[in-house]
């Protein structure tokens, strides 16, 4: 039986994709840090070890065919991707949406540095470029508690996904054969919800969903600035993201059907993301 190594395996979107393929009754390996306080599902092997230490793989990897990778914001370590593709024939990576990389250019991200090791590995790949999670609205949850949200750029329309959407096709990935393998072997899928909405828009929805009325306050781009840096600890990464929701007042982050082609259902909304999310606002 083919093996299956999920990293992240407790995180957002791995947790899912853990699930997944235990129902679809695959043989599935968690690399976690804890194994006692993973609370895997059942028939799901784990084992630890941790992505930034290439040392620490060896046992997680050996005797894996398939591997879901996602990095966790640390600097790229060549060596641990060597470690993984050594030893698996197929790499289904989480990403984000970025570009292609020519061959004479030099990466912007860590998720363009693995995309490039990953395509030079002779592995074969599948790259899940997610825009956006919907699970980035939980950073506000104490102001929904408090029931004013204040932020920058309420008319920034985001096309935001729901994480079981971008785990079940990375399940889909991970488990297909034949013509179904073909749609997803050498590709990057651009995933997205499906449709754009305002931060304000989506501050509503929250609370509607909640049952309560939650104000938006406009915050300046220089306070915002100010105030994220000291918070997030990156001047430069905040200056970026500010840089990116002004661009998106006037041009509303792209919204793909690839959720709609790949499962052969509509991607989840926002809302039902906030239904399944909800007792986190309250």
């Amino acid at each position: 039986m083919t093996k299956i190594l999920v990293t992240g395996a407790t995180g957002t979107v791995g947790r899912h994709v853990v699930a997944g393929l235990a129902r679809a009754d695959v043989d599935v390996r968690a690399l976690v840090r804890d194994p006692g306080a993973a609370g895997l599902p059942g028939g799901v092997e784990a084992v630890r070890g941790n992505l930034g230490d290439p040392d620490s793989l060896a046992a997680a990897v050996r005797g894996v065919e398939r591997v879901y990778l996602m990095w966790p914001g640390l600097p790229v370590d060549p060596r641990v991707l060597e470690v993984i593709t050594d030893q698996a024939r197929q790499v289904v990576y989480l990403s984000t949406d970025v570009a292609d990389l020519a061959d004479d250019e030099e990466p912007t991200s860590y998720h363009q540095a693995i995309e490039r090791q990953l395509r030079r590995s002779g592995v074969t790949w599948t790259f899940l470029r997610a825009i956006d999670f919907a699970a980035n609205a939980l950073r506000w949850a104490d102001q929904i508690r408090r029931g004013t949200v204040r932020y920058p750029y309420g008319r920034a329309a985001r096309s935001l996904i729901h994480e079981r959407d971008i785990a079940e096709v990375a399940v889909r990935a991970l488990t297909a054969d034949g013509a179904e393998r073909r749609r997803h072997d050498g590709v990057a899928h651009l995933l997205t919800g499906p449709a754009a909405l305002t931060h304000v828009e989506q501050v509503r929805i929250i609370g509607e969903v909640i049952g309560r009325e939650v104000r938006w306050e406009e915050m300046s781009a220089e306070v915002a600035q100010e105030e994220f840096a000291a918070a997030w600890g990156n001047a430069e990464f905040v200056a970026g993201r500010l840089r990116a929701w002004k661009s998106f007042v006037d041009t509303p982050e792209r919204v793909t059907d690839t959720v709609q082609r790949l499962l052969g259902r509509p991607a989840l909304t926002f809302r039902e993301w906030v239904t399944d999310h909800a007792d986190a606002f309250r």
